[in-house]
Parts: C-alpha cells; structure tokens; sequence
C-alpha cells in the first residue's frame, strides 16, 4: 500500500512552491501518493504532475514583500490559528504518513497536535548551529551581563545582520547595527515568534522559543543548501543536507538569444518573485552605461520603461541556460537566482531584500562567488561597481566554478527519497515540545 506524503507550503514567493514541487516530483508514484496544498498552483511549475491538489489560506508574495519592508510581523495570531485549522482539517481528510513543510510556521502546531511526523524544509542559514553569530541569550540574564557579554564579543564575532528596513537610509543606520541591533536581537527574535507561542499554549504544547526555533521546528529538517555555502558547526541526526533544488521553466529561448554574448560580455538579470522593484531603475542605469548586454526578466511584475539600448526584457527565460551565457548574474541574493548562477559556474552579484535574501547573499559573498548591496542604499554607481569588479577579479569566476562542482556532487532527490523512506518505514518521531 502506497504511503501518503502532504505538500503544504506557504506560497509567498516562487521559491518556495518550486523547491517542494521539485522534491514532489521527485518520488516513485508507484510507491507513494502525493497530495500538494498551497495556495496557487501555476501551469508551468505543475504541468503533467497527477497530485492531488488542495487549496489553501495563504500569504500573498506582496503582503510578505511589504512585511519585510517594514519589519513587521507577517502573521497575527488569528491567522496562524486559522492555518493551524485547515491544515488539521487536511490532516483528517488525508491522513498522511509524513507532512513535508517550507516556511509554513503553523505546521509547528499542527503536526505534534494531530500526531503526524513533519519534514522541515528551511535554509541551513537559520540553524543555530550556523558558523554566523545569533548572539543567543537565555530569558532572565541581567542587563549588565548582557552588554558585558556583548562588547567582549563585538570586535571578533560576524553578527546576524540587521534586515532590510527603511532606516537602514537613514543617517547613522550603520552605527544601529554595529552597536544597538545585537543588543535588541534577542527581543526581536521573541516578538516575532510570539503569535506560534501562544497558540503552542492554546494547545497544550511547550513553547518554541523565538523566531530561530519556529523556522527549524521539525522532525526532520531538510537543507536545500550545500555546507559550501552554509558551514555549520555541527549537523544533528535529524537534520540532512540535501544539496541545491535547482529549476528553470522549459520554455523557448527567446528570438535574440543567440546575438547575446557574442561581441561583449552578457548579464543576466533577475529579482525573482520577492525581490524589490525599486532596485530595477539603478541596476538598468548601470548597466545601461557599460558595454555589455543585459537580459531582464521581469518575472511579470513589472514593465521597465526607458530603457537602455542594450537591455532586452523577458517576462521568463530558462535561467539556468541565461546563467550559463552570463558573466555575471543580478539578482536578489537568495538561494533560488543565486545557487541557479553559482550552478552554472557563474558569479553573483545580490540585491537582497527579506532576511533570507541577505543571509544567502552574505553566504555567496563570504564564499568568494560574488557581492551584495543593500536594497534600502543601492544605486546606479554602487551596481556599476560591484558588476565591474566582479568581472574584472577572475577569482569570483573561479570560486563559482568550484562551488558548481561541488553542488553537482549532490542528487538532492536521492537523499530526499532516503529521509522519506526513513520516516514512513518507522513512522518517525513527532515533536510534541
């Protein structure tokens, strides 16, 4: 009898949807029954699949956009606690053998309450076991200690950065994040994982903790990362890397496709589904003045006006053969873009905007496979810049090379298939905390 896997994802960008849609893909249908819940279901990710779909309450890409921007909180109480319902409402009219979650928070309350083992698919960026410094501090510990602790650690350690907010353009922002954001870090972490704390109470579970513990609450987790790119200290037995879940949309090449690269360098680039439209304007005025080709895809979210003459725009491009003919990829720093360009041996330069974004574009830098900029500060000269050095310093172009061959080494579905078959041959172990 076919064991029953559940899909369920919050499908606030494309990332997300494509990276569980992959896995899906993935697994023997003769071996298992595949069921996807998520609140769209585009054509060209789901085209020939037989899942059974489900429709689900979802945030959309602009309310996820625009909660990033802001710093707020992306869910209230009520809302998780209307997630935490559908989804044990699914969990009756399924009755799955494994539940397989990315960025869908709620399922840290639904699962252990149901009784269901849950997979975790959430970036190794996260983990607290991170080579990045979260600054943890436990609950009670006396101001003085705090800020002792702080200052004998300022000098040497590599802080969790500071996200993208608009005061990042304000005067003395650098000064925030080097000296006050570490000391606030961990009353932030906590006030946004305060809305899963609470309903955890409503259900007789133990609290998560804060933020850091939600986003890697799992029986499993699953990284689609290589240690490359994201070290970790240490790895638990629950936790597997997976490699990079790579896709681009099988589509025709655009009618111009084979004049790019032939005279002059070509970049190739994309923000994605969640990246910030702002950032459009100076990266086209930077490029606009140099002597390469540009191709812009614009993911359908937006139509450039005035643009420069070697600039050729596209809703979509296969992306991995566009990274492929780059020299340089623009984009916005996450693992989605950034690990499609680092595939092909091409490097990076980033523009991220949500904190995932500017984990994983901070990664690639520290690597030596490309650069960032800060959406809230970027500009034409600072673009212009960062794409000359990287074109100019052959080492980026190097280091991207070794991570491709490195990222080739991995067969994502293989060891996605072997977690799966662990958990539904010994009916895994649920988290009750």
């Amino acid at each position: 009898m076919s064991k029953k896997i559940l899909f369920i994802v919050e499908a606030t960008s494309w990332s997300q949807v494509v990276r569980l849609m992959v896995l899906a893909r993935g697994l023997d249908p003769r071996r298992y029954e595949v069921h996807f819940a998520s609140a769209r279901f585009d054509q060209r990710l789901f085209h020939g699949t037989n899942f059974t779909r489900w429709p689900i309450t979802s945030l959309g890409p602009e309310e996820a956009v625009a909660a990033a921007t802001f710093g707020t909180r992306s869910y209230d109480e009520a809302t998780l606690e209307q997630y935490v319902a559908e989804e044990l409402r699914l969990y009756e009219a399924i009755r799955p053998d494994l539940v397989v979650s990315d960025l869908r928070c709620s399922t840290a309350v639904s699962s252990p309450t149901f009784g269901v083992p849950c997979a975790t698919l959430v970036s190794a960026f996260w983990s607290r076991c991170s080579t990045r410094d979260w600054f943890p501090m436990p609950d009670g510990v006396p101001c003085a200690t705090l800020v002792s602790a702080f200052w004998s650690r300022c000098s040497t350690r590599d802080w969790f950065p500071m996200p993208y907010l608009p005061l990042a353009r304000l005067p003395g922002a650098s000064m925030v994040e080097k000296y006050l954001y570490p000391i606030a870090l961990p009353m932030v972490l906590r006030y946004f994982a305060a809305p899963v704390n609470e309903l955890c109470r409503k259900h007789g579970l133990r609290e998560l903790g804060d933020i850091i513990d939600v986003m890697t609450w799992g029986d499993r987790l699953l990284f689609p990362d290589d240690p490359l790119i994201a070290p970790l200290t240490h790895q638990a037995p629950h936790e597997t890397f997976l490699g990079p879940i790579l896709w681009s949309p099988q589509i025709p090449l655009p009618a111009f496709w084979d004049e790019l690269g032939r005279d002059r360098p070509m970049v190739y680039v994309t923000l994605g589904s969640s990246g910030v439209v702002d950032a459009v304007p100076p990266v086209l005025e930077a490029l606009g003045g140099m002597e390469v080709d540009v191709v812009l895809s614009t993911a359908g979210r937006f139509t450039p006006k005035n643009l420069p003459r070697n600039v050729r725009v596209v809703e979509m491009i296969p992306g991995d053969l566009a990274a492929r003919k780059a020299a340089v990829v623009v984009c916005n720093g996450g693992s989605g873009p950034g690990y499609q360009a680092l595939a092909e041996g091409t490097p990076v330069v980033g523009i991220p905007s949500n904190m995932e974004q500017l984990l994983s574009a901070i990664a690639i830098r520290d690597a030596g496979a490309g650069l960032f900029l800060r959406s809230a500060t970027v500009t034409a000269a600072k673009v212009r810049a960062a794409v000359e050095r990287v074109m100019r310093e052959e080492s980026f172009t190097q280091t991207a090379q070794r991570v491709a061959a490195s990222f080739a080494s991995f067969d994502p579905h293989a060891r996605f298939r072997a977690v799966v078959d662990e958990v539904t041959r010994c009916g895994g172990t649920v988290k009750s905390r």
